[in-house]
C-alpha cells in the first residue's frame, strides 16, 4: 500500500492516533529521558511505526518532543548541580558537524559493515558497565586533551546518528562515564544538555521537509516534561551501580530492537 502524502509532497502521519496513546507514549519516555540521559526516541519511534504512524513523520515529531524534554531533563541535573556545562558544550559542537558528516557519508560507506561495527561498540559498552562502576562524586577533570576528545565523541555520535538513526544518548552516557570518569548523574545531565542544540538544529531541518506532525509532539513532548522530573529524581535515588545495571538492560533492549528491525527489512527486501 502506497505512503499518503500531503499535497505538497510530504508524508502524511498515517492514522490518527488517540490522544491517550501519546500520553501514556510521553510520559513513558519522559520517565525513561529523566532516569536515562536519553532523548526517549529509542520508545518513542518504534511505538510511533506500531501504531501506523510514517516512518520519517514518526522520527520528525519524536525530535520536536524531545526537545522540550531535553531541556527539561538537563533543568532537573543543573538544580542538582550534576551539568557539566562546558563538557556538555563541547559534545554539542561535535554532534553538530558529525551528524551533517554521517548524512554526507551515508551513500559513501558500506552500511551493514558500520551498523555491525556500532553493534558491537554497544556490546562492548554493556559489558564495561558491569566493569566500571562511577562513585556519585565522580567529575570530568577537564584538560585541552579531554576537551578535544568530548568534542571527537561528540563528532563520531553525530555521524552515528546520521548513518544509522541513533540518538546520542544511548552513546554519550556510558562512554562519560567508562572512559571519562563522570558519575552516572552528571553522565546524564551533560548528555541532555548537549541534545538541546542537536534537537533544534534536527527540528528545523523536519520542519522544512514537513516531517513534523504538530499534534504528536506536542501532546509526546508535553506528557515527557511532566514525566521528565521524576525520571530525574529516581536516578538520583538508584546507587551508581544499579544505575549501571538499569542503563545497561536498555542498551540491551536497544540492541535487539535494531537487530530485529534489521532484520525485517532484509526480509522485506528479499520479498520485493
Amino acid at each position: 500500500m502506497p505512503t499518503r502524502t500531503h499535497p505538497e509532497g510530504a508524508p502524511a502521519a498515517g492514522p490518527r492516533v488517540s490522544a491517550a496513546a501519546l500520553i501514556v507514549l510521553g510520559l513513558a519516555a519522559g520517565y525513561l529521558s529523566g532516569l536515562f540521559g536519553v532523548g526517549g526516541g529509542v520508545i518513542v519511534v518504534p511505538i510511533l511505526l506500531l501504531l501506523g504512524v510514517d516512518q520519517r513523520i514518526a522520527a520528525g515529531s519524536s525530535v520536536t518532543a524531545i526537545l522540550p524534554t531535553a531541556v527539561v531533563g538537563a533543568s532537573g541535573y543543573a538544580m542538582s548541580g550534576s551539568v557539566d556545562w562546558i563538557a556538555g558544550l563541547l559534545l554539542a559542537a561535535g554532534i553538530v558537524v558529525g551528524a551533517q558528516l554521517g548524512v554526507w557519508l551515508l551513500a559513501r560507506l558500506p552500511r551493514d559493515i558500520l551498523f555491525w561495527a556500532f553493534i558491537g561498540s554497544l556490546v562492548l559498552v554493556v559489558v564495561s558497565l558491569w566493569l566500571v562502576v562511577p562513585q556519585r562524586e565522580d567529575v570530568i577533570a577537564m584538560t585541552p586533551w579531554v576537551a578535544a576528545a568530548l568534542i571527537a565523541v561528540g563528532c563520531i555520535t553525530g555521524i552515528l546518528s546520521g548513518l544509522l538513526g541513533i540518538g546520542g544518548g544511548i552513546v554519550v552516557v556510558p562512554v562519560l562515564i567508562v572512559f571519562f570518569g563522570a558519575s552516572d548523574v552528571i553522565a546524564k545531565g551533560t548528555t541532555l544538555l548537549m541534545m538541546v542544540p542537536g534537537s533544534i538544529s534536527a527540528t528545523i531541518g523536519n520542519a522544512r521537509r514537513r516531517n513534523i506532525d504538530v499534534r504528536i509532539a506536542a501532546i509526546v513532548g508535553l506528557a515527557a516534561c511532566a514525566a521528565s522530573p521524576l525520571g530525574v529524581l529516581t536516578s538520583q535515588a538508584l546507587s551508581p551501580f544499579w544505575s549501571n545495571v538499569a542503563f545497561s538492560l536498555l542498551i540491551a533492549a536497544v540492541l535487539a530492537q535494531l537487530v530485529v528491525r534489521r532484520a525485517r527489512g532484509r526480509s522485506n527486501d528479499r520479498r520485493g
